[in-house]
């Protein structure tokens, strides 16, 4: 093998030996690996697949050798959108190919009208919602994952998304007859069947987990608009919330897993605004040529603005959340699941 095909091979990620992978099936077999994933695996691998050019023979050789050794393992991947996922799949596969393909996976099975949402792209899903009843609002928010939510929360004006966020964090369950309504008043543009038994659904933590989502300077406003109705729930969303500083609690080997995945650039902003305990819990997890050569760039680094700060801290938590739901890291802190 020459020494560029290595290199190439050397820089595939998880995600890219997935599409290639996929890309090697037939249409029938990719159609049934796909419909056993969710809206945001499905999304992460495709944009792959769309994007991917001039696979050598012996990068396939590669993806297959390897699969055969690790086959059973998942990975857990980003979200969704119906739209983006026609276009990336006939991108990649041919507009013959990827019809077949986007009827199974995107019209097949038993989706409810509210698993349908999570394939749409959050403007979408606010522009369905917009005109329902608030608590109808509530349910749908807290149904979502967590990430689509807060994106989903950016396309409300602050007073709606004030409203949504406190029935979200009142919500416990939903009877069997709310969700059938909610159903079918879907079901113009989804098909669905109804949940036959109580949904857990909503909570204080469940608000905390969508907050985490929000755009910085709108969770702040909302924070403290929540603050001025309702003190005590304010400080129980801020206790459950995990903030960049609560990565001094979570444990090296999580950190080592996070730091292959933060580019050294996004690293250094989001440290000029850090808590001394979070720098120091990189460094201890570096080597001691990498934490000598962050220290120099971080003294180096001039005046930045908090937004940047802010929004490199922001890139960095979303990755780690992206992780903990794979199972590859435990939060701790203030966000993190107790351990027993």
């Amino acid at each position: 093998m020459s020494d560029n095909r290595a290199a190439a091979n050397a820089k595939l990620t998880r995600v890219d030996k997935a599409a290639i992978l996929l890309l090697s099936l037939g249409e029938s077999d990719a159609a049934q690996v796909l419909r056993h994933m969710g809206p945001k695996e499905v999304q992460r691998v495709g944009v792959a697949m769309a994007q991917m050019r001039n696979v050598h023979r012996e990068q396939v050789e590669q993806v297959m050798s390897e699969f055969v050794e690790i086959v059973g393992d998942q990975t857990s991947l980003g979200v969704g959108s119906d739209s983006y996922i026609r276009k990336m799949l006939t991108s990649a596969l041919g507009e013959d190919k990827a019809n077949g393909l986007i009827d199974r996976i995107l019209l097949g099975g038993n989706t409810s009208g509210l698993d349908s949402l999570k394939w749409m792209e959050p403007r979408a899903v606010a522009d369905v919602i917009r005109f329902e009843h608030p608590q109808i609002q509530a349910i749908v928010v807290a149904y979502l994952d967590p990430d689509q939510a807060g994106e989903v929360l950016g396309h409300f004006d602050q007073k709606a998304r004030l409203d949504i966020i406190l029935r979200v964090s009142s919500l416990n369950t939903v009877q069997p007859a709310a969700l059938k309504e909610l159903n079918q008043i879907l079901e113009k543009q989804f098909s669905g069947n109804s949940n036959a038994a109580r949904t857990s659904l909503g909570g204080v933590k469940r608000a905390a987990d969508i907050m985490n989502f929000l755009d910085s300077s709108m969770e702040a406003q909302l924070m403290d608009s929540i603050r001025d109705i309702d003190e005590d729930l304010s400080g129980q969303i801020e206790d459950l919330m995990f903030v960049f500083n609560n990565l001094a609690d979570v444990d090296d080997r999580g950190i080592q897993a996070l730091l292959r995945e933060v580019s050294s650039d996004v690293l250094v902003l989001a440290l000029k605004g850090s808590d001394e305990n979070v720098q120091e819990k990189i460094f201890k997890n570096m080597s001691k040529r990498a934490a000598e050569l962050l220290r120099d760039d971080l003294e180096a680094k001039g005046p930045v603005r908090v937004s940047d700060v802010e929004t490199a801290q922001k890139e960095i938590l979303t990755i780690a959340r992206r992780m903990a739901e794979a199972g590859d890291i435990v939060l701790g802190g203030k966000g993190g699941e107790e351990m027993i």
